[in-house]
């Protein structure tokens, strides 16, 4: 399914692994990387699906956003509520089911895209950190899965989903090289492995492979690469069975880099993301009303009043 690759001896050798699934449950967290699914992600996942000739599910809660980012001006949009249920759908082109109707016996395998949708709606690591809960319907389905072992694939920062879930097995799981998120996933009971953007780490002993996709993509490419390697190219001709290799390390250790430098160059609404606190997302969503109160004000005041014009 989505064990595709296997590091030996410090490289990766692809091996024809598990590949006889038909159905892959794709789950999803809403629509924009801000409050929802990364967009991007979630495209290449169907699209790698697809060529590989598998069945790609569409699945999301049936629940309320945490809250609505503009992903033009990456402020909160106050007032405004979503459903991620709903959202999820414009990216499945309506054909999406809610999680809380699905069962293991249903799919093959499943897969949870990024964004941080992932971590607002699906779980609220971003506010709690370590701390965090996981919606009821997505920890049953890891559970489930986990329990039945069948595969489970996850990128950008969802692997932490995973971590809070199914930490107790102490999986192999990466997000990239980022030292903060990395030491929560440990905290959690899981085993953090760096890696790079165009590669995956594959735990064969839990049949769960993670690929840090835009938790360090520069790059659509970038990002393509590593998810391809996280699905796989040919489900109807695959092997059906696991091979027992202990997995290793993707490639040499990489350099651990800064949560901020990771997300600065998006953007993203989060303040310290190296926190992930409730306190930041606070803080940042008081500085995004205080701009915007700025500009309505400055709009105000740069327009000419009805006395002027007459």
């Amino acid at each position: 399914m989505f064990l595709v690759c296997v590091a030996i001896l410090d490289s990766v050798e692809y091996v024809p692994v598990a590949c006889m699934a038909k159905r892959i449950g794709v789950v999803l967290s809403g629509c924009g990387v801000y409050d929802g699914s990364e967009i991007h992600e979630s495209v290449l996942i169907l699209l790698a699906l697809d060529r590989a000739g598998a069945e790609s599910v569409c699945l999301a809660p049936d629940i309320a956003q945490r809250h609505v980012v503009s992903h033009v001006t990456n402020d909160e949009s106050t007032g405004e509520s979503r459903n991620v249920l709903s959202e999820s759908a414009r990216i499945a082109r309506g054909r999406v089911r809610d999680l809380n109707n699905v069962t293991s016996a249903e799919l093959d395998g499943v897969i949870f895209a990024g964004g941080f949708g992932a971590v607002k709606n699906l779980c609220d690591y971003a506010y709690k950190g370590p701390d965090c809960s996981v919606d009821p319907s997505v920890s049953k389905l890891l559970k489930d899965f986990h329990q039945v072992r069948k595969p489970i694939g996850a990128m950008c920062i969802a692997p932490v989903i995973i971590a809070k879930v199914l930490g107790a097995s102490h999986p192999r799981l990466t997000i990239g090289t980022d030292k903060n998120t990395a030491k929560d996933i440990e905290k959690l009971g899981a085993v953090h492995v760096p890696c790079p953007v165009t590669d995956c780490v594959v735990d064969t002993k839990s049949k769960i492979v993670t690929t840090p996709a835009y938790m360090l993509a520069s790059r659509i490419t970038e990002a393509q690469a590593g998810i391809e390697k996280t699905c796989p190219r040919d489900c109807r001709t695959r092997l059906n069975s696991i091979q027992r290799i202990e997995p290793r390390r993707c490639g040499p250790p990489l350099p651990l880099t800064s949560a901020q430098e990771v997300y600065a160059r998006d953007r993203l609404p989060l303040g310290n993301a190296s926190t992930f606190s409730s306190s930041s997302v606070r803080a940042v969503s008081r500085n995004g009303a205080a701009r915007s109160r700025r500009r309505n004000s400055h709009k105000r005041s740069s327009s000419p009043s009805k006395e002027a014009i007459r």
